[in-house]
């Protein structure tokens, strides 16, 4: 599918609340295969030697602030020995730093480099000039409220992900 598809309107009648959870998990779904893509092609401008999730290490990174390797296993949700690799491909590779730890010396963080930092900007630049484009003919309240509505749901996420077993998330 390329991606054209035509809004449609919300189901109406009697199953219609499932039928809208279908069309939120599809079309969220989707949203996710297109982006494991893009962070793909995003890594590789990245560096050519970045396989796919080093973008969105280095971006957390950049976002989040200086982070011990543990905090990035727990925010990422891959593997320990995964994210380890990332990391010292990135810091051999010169966009990220390994410092002291300023609360613990014994411990380090990872941060992005200037080069990284430098690096990653180009790409979120280029990537903001590509939504702005896509999204050229949507009302900017529409963009605002796709935002807002993206940020609960990953609000929500965060939440259930910061849940032990047994316990019941707090409502966002």
């Amino acid at each position: 599918m390329n991606g054209d598809r035509q809004p449609t309107s919300p189901p109406a009648g009697p199953n219609a609340p499932q039928e809208g959870f279908g069309r939120l998990e599809r079309e969220i779904a989707l949203l996710l295969r297109r982006a494991r893509v893009i962070s793909q092609r995003l890594s590789g401008e990245l560096h050519p030697d970045l396989d796919g999730s080093a973008y969105g290490l280095l971006a957390l990174l950049q976002d989040l602030g200086p982070l011990r390797a543990g905090d990035l296993v727990a925010r990422l949700g891959q593997d320990k020995s995964t994210v380890s690799r990332q990391v010292t491909k990135l810091v051999e590779l010169g966009l990220v730093d390994r410092t002291a730890d300023p609360v613990d010396g014994r411990a380090q963080v990872l941060a992005p480099s200037p080069d990284g930092s430098a690096r990653l900007e180009r790409i979120r630049a280029a990537r903001r000039a590509r939504w702005e484009a896509d999204l050229a003919d949507w009302p900017a309240d529409d963009v605002a409220t796709l935002g807002e509505l993206l940020a609960r749901l990953n609000r929500l996420g965060e939440a259930r992900d910061d849940v032990r077993p047994g316990e019941r998330p707090q409502s966002p």
